[in-house]
């Protein structure tokens, strides 16, 4: 290696870290500071230079036998020697969240380690949201440690999905087992009740009929038990009460009673009784449902349209329609930028 060759060593290295990468080839490093970690690893400082005419390497704080292989996977990640130093020195990166601070002795069962993780991860993020973010480094930090967090909550949908998924096949296997011997029977059933419904509305009308002809009767009756009633209480109020008078008086109350107590039972004949069919434990009658008979569409959308469910059912086809470019009368597509 030339002596100009050997003063620009650090050229490419000084370029990329200014956002100017020359020419890569692999397995040929370039002189200078980076860094590189293994897949959802910590990032680790990374020394590449020349010397004794070889190429040496180092990771963190161990010495690295094969330069190019190392210069393959931390090529274009260059950082500064301030940067490569702070993180040598143990105090992590600026842009990148800390590890969480949870040691090796994780618990073996998956569940608990990453409860683990997860907590000592939140520790950290919810400190760190205490104070607005004022720099790039700060805002490269932030989506890098919601993108640990997202990881996390992957790994717990996967890990429930697996320890779930037996117990959902198991349940699937007893509801198919089960499924036609429930739903089948209900549904003859249900069928049976609506096949008795003309027969006990027809009952129930021939019923109406009965009450009202019953109801009849017992005003007739009672008009009668009120005649003879004043009838003798007519005669009784006469100057001369003489024995025979005395026993048609008796006669008069005693037919007003019997009337009186005709009337009472001819009322309570007159009582509604229900139409049914069936006996003691499968008895099927009629049974007042009440539901609504829309009758004018757009009256009730107003009447309605204060309830909070309905305001989100309308938010929701209005989201739907905004995503589509469809803006309808009422609504505006509005947008604006979140981290996501």
């Amino acid at each position: 290696m030339n002596a100009v060759a050997a003063l620009n060593l650090w050229h490419w290295w000084q370029e990329a870290c200014a956002g100017r990468f020359g020419p890569m080839h692999e397995g040929q490093p370039e002189q200078g500071y980076y860094r590189s970690r293994f897949k959802d690893g910590q990032w680790e400082p990374v020394a590449l230079w020349f010397e004794g005419g070889e190429w040496k390497a180092m990771r963190g704080e161990r010495m690295v036998e094969d330069a190019g292989e190392v210069w393959n996977f931390c090529r274009t990640h260059p950082v500064s020697y301030e940067a490569y130093q702070k993180a040598i020195d143990g105090a992590g990166w600026d842009d990148e969240p800390p590890a969480p601070a949870i040691g090796h002795n994780l618990p073996t069962d998956p569940f608990e380690a990453l409860q683990v993780e997860y907590a000592a991860e939140k520790e950290q993020a919810e400190a760190f949201m205490k104070t607005p973010i004022k720099t790039q480094a700060e805002a490269d930090k932030s989506a890098i440690w919601s993108k640990r967090l997202a990881t996390i909550a992957k790994k717990a949908t996967d890990l429930h999905k697996v320890e779930k998924q037996p117990h959902l096949d198991a349940g699937r296997n007893v509801d198919n087992k089960w499924r036609d011997l429930k739903e089948e029977p209900d549904a003859l059933s249900k069928k049976l009740k609506r096949h008795l419904d003309s027969f006990l509305q027809e009952e129930a009308r021939k019923e109406r009929e009965r009450q009202a002809a019953a109801r009849a009767e017992a005003d007739r009756i009672q008009r009668e038990a009120d005649a003879a009633r004043a009838e003798a209480e007519k005669a009784a109020a006469k100057p001369t009460f003489d024995p025979v008078s005395i026993a048609e008086h008796n006669n008069r109350l005693a037919e007003a009673e019997r009337l009186e107590e005709q009337a009472a039972q001819a009322n309570r004949d007159a009582q509604a009784r229900n139409a049914s069919a069936g006996r003691t434990g499968a008895k099927v009658s009629l049974r007042t449902f009440t539901f609504a008979e829309i009758t004018d569409f757009d009256a009730l959308l107003m009447a309605l349209k204060d309830r909070q469910e309905i305001r989100e059912v309308v938010e929701t086809i209005a989201n739907r329609a905004a995503k589509s470019g469809v803006e309808l009368a009422g609504m505006a597509i509005r947008s604006e930028q979140r981290a996501a």
